[in-house]
């Protein structure tokens, strides 16, 4: 199922997961549309995977570097689009950021195989 919607919306698996991450904010696909959600879904993948190692998770360091560059991703495209006041952007951004440690961890078993 999750393969036939990456087909559908021209994602991979990695990116389908960023973008179903963004997708659950309820006002993100109706304030900023399929498109903007997978370019960050795309940018996000990428940074992100560029930018961990295989001992990411020991260094305070490099996931504070994560975290800042997740965020400065976010903010680029404006999301989440709701108000800072509600609570929803930190929601957002920790689900967003767990998301990346699940990729970080994914990728680091893909590329050492």
């Amino acid at each position: 199922v999750a393969d036939e919607r990456g087909e559908k919306l021209n994602l991979r698996q990695d990116e389908l997961a960023f973008y179903d991450a963004l997708a659950d904010n309820p006002n993100a696909e109706s304030l900023l549309g399929d498109q903007t959600l997978k370019l960050i879904a795309h940018e996000l993948v990428e940074s992100v995977r560029k930018n961990t190692s295989i001992d990411w998770q020991l260094k305070q360091s490099v996931q504070a570097k994560l975290r800042v560059m997740v965020k400065r991703i976010l903010r680029k495209y404006k999301y989440p689009p709701d108000d800072p006041t509600t609570g929803e952007y930190t929601v957002s951004v920790n689900k967003v950021l767990d998301q990346a440690e699940l990729l970080a961890d994914f990728w680091t078993k893909e590329d050492s195989e």
